[in-house]
């Protein structure tokens, strides 16, 4: 396996944990995007939230599963695309914590997401994904 396909699923893994620390946080009640966003998908926003992380929490794993391990021509774009996300995951977290001066839910494994990021932002430009398996 490519360190590239280890760190993104190392990646998807961090983003399950984080999801578990704002679902135990509530993070679906004290952040306004979060409750807009629950909002949509139902009236409970728990239940929102939830629907909403295993989602993209799936959508990590089969990214995994099939475009990047068989090297689809979109595996690349995927790929950085998760990595754009996470780091703003990663920054995003610290500087609410920072704004409102207390810990808020995920700021704790804000730093793993932040650093698997970079990292596979770094592998992708140092070798992309694309290309015969």
């Amino acid at each position: 396996m490519h360190r590239t396909q280890f760190t993104f699923g190392a990646l998807i893994a961090a983003q399950a944990l984080h999801s578990i620390e704002e679902y135990s946080g509530r993070l679906y009640d004290i952040f306004p995007p979060a409750r807009f966003m629950c909002g949509l998908v139902s009236r409970d926003l728990r239940l929102g939230f939830i629907i909403i992380n295993v989602a993209f929490v799936a959508f990590g794993v089969w990214c995994y599963l099939w475009p990047l391990r068989n090297r689809w021509t979109v595996a690349p774009i995927l790929a950085w695309l998760w990595a754009a996300i996470e780091a703003a995951n990663g920054i995003g977290h610290p500087l609410w914590s920072l704004w409102q001066r207390a810990y808020q839910p995920g700021v704790a494994t804000a730093p793993l997401l932040l650093v698997l990021s970079l990292t596979l932002g770094y592998q992708l430009y140092l070798r992309p994904v694309s290309g015969p398996p």
